[in-house]
């Protein structure tokens, strides 16, 4: 007994000069970070049933987290505003119980949220860039609905209230426009544009001339942003140039992204974010696989990088995996960003086509990259 309260003691003895130490480290305190001045080289991966971490291409650092819902489409960044806006999904026990949706307004330099503007529940919760968006107005934000009834839900983001809902039967998407006004992809073949007045209120609506057929070749319900207006690709490698004039939809002739000893070696576009576009150079990417009709799903084992003004490839890029979404940030020096779909993310110098370096573990896979 006496040998156990000594050996105690001498214990005790020896930890007293290291419990001294430590009760002089002050503790540590609970603070908020925040972001400085976007850079052109941020952006935004956004997980399937996950968060959205915000990284910086030009380093691959991971600058923050958005805490998204997990059934939230997409965001629309708008940094002038110093905010950003999200069509978000809630349920009361999680998964299941009653179901709230809501635009929440973030602050773009805490990534916290400000705001809550109620809308209808009828959000559609798929990833995708384009089922929310800021009309040109910068006031009115329109969402994407699914129920499955097809609609939009207009936002008046400086008021912070719910405009009202437009009925979209068999169009789907927003793609902003001139004058307070978005297009919407039908599955007729053409598509629907309408215009807002200042109140967020329909006021016109009109239709392209039919350009595709869904049975044979469909068009991407994934539209790419260009300085004219959009840019559609089909599953069998079909470029569509789309313009607003005035009242009117232009719709180009399309332009074939393979050749004729491309389409006999099988190459085919597919991938979720199947091309990426950059306005300052007039470059267009696309993720490509060899493989069968119906494979428009599957992930890429080359980017081929289009001059698109001469409507030319120019350089094909080789990847060392397969590859599901693209995304290019804006600057003078583009970076592409190409997510795997196992997770890692590459970035190319999309100048030289040189890969710089690889974001190891982005989080969960990424669903959707955008720009922040």
């Amino acid at each position: 007994m006496i040998g156990w309260r000594l050996s105690a003691l001498v214990l005790l003895c020896a930890a007293l000069p290291r419990l001294a130490s430590a009760a002089d480290i002050e503790p540590e305190t609970v603070g908020v970070e925040t972001l400085g001045t976007p850079a052109p080289t941020w952006f935004i991966a956004k997980a399937i049933l996950g968060p959205a971490n915000v990284f910086d291409a030009a380093t691959g650092r991971m600058l923050g987290q958005l805490p998204l819902s997990p059934w939230t489409p997409a965001v629309e960044p708008v940094p002038a505003r110093g905010q950003i806006y999200a069509a978000e999904v809630f349920y009361s026990r999680g998964i299941r119980g009653e179901r709230n949706d809501v635009v929440t307004v973030y602050d773009r330099r805490t990534l916290a949220p400000v705001a809550e503007i109620d809308v209808p529940d009828k959000i559609a919760s798929l990833a995708f860039r384009h089922y929310i968006g800021l009309l040109d107005d910068g006031r009115h934000l329109a969402v994407y609905n699914l129920t499955p009834a097809q609609s939009v839900s207009i936002v008046d983001v400086e008021a912070r209230r719910f405009v009202g809902e437009i009925s979209t039967p068999g169009c789907a998407l927003v793609m902003p426009t001139i004058e307070r006004s978005f297009l919407m992809l039908c599955g007729d073949g053409n598509l629907q544009m309408i215009r807002l007045d200042q109140r967020g209120r329909e006021t016109a609506r009109v239709r392209s001339r039919t350009f595709f057929d869904l049975e044979t070749d469909p068009v991407y319900d994934k539209p790419i942003l260009t300085p004219e207006g959009w840019l559609l690709v089909s599953f069998e490698g079909y470029a569509f140039d789309v313009k607003v004039r005035g009242r009117e939809i232009e719709v180009d002739a399309p332009w074939s992204l393979l050749s004729d000893a491309d389409r006999v070696a099988g190459w085919r576009l597919g991938g979720g974010q199947v091309a990426a576009y950059h306005a300052g150079s007039d470059l267009l990417t696309t993720l490509m696989h060899q493989g069968e009709v119906d494979t428009h799903e599957e992930p890429g084992t080359e980017v081929w990088v289009f001059d698109r003004s001469d409507r030319r490839r120019i350089a094909r890029i080789p990847l060392d995996g397969p590859v599901t979404n693209l995304h290019i940030t804006a600057g003078a020096e583009p970076l592409l960003v190409a997510a795997h779909l196992e997770g890692p993310i590459d970035v190319f110098d999309l100048r030289t086509t040189t890969r710089l370096r690889t974001i190891a573990e982005p989080g969960l896979v990424p669903a959707l990259l955008q720009g922040f």
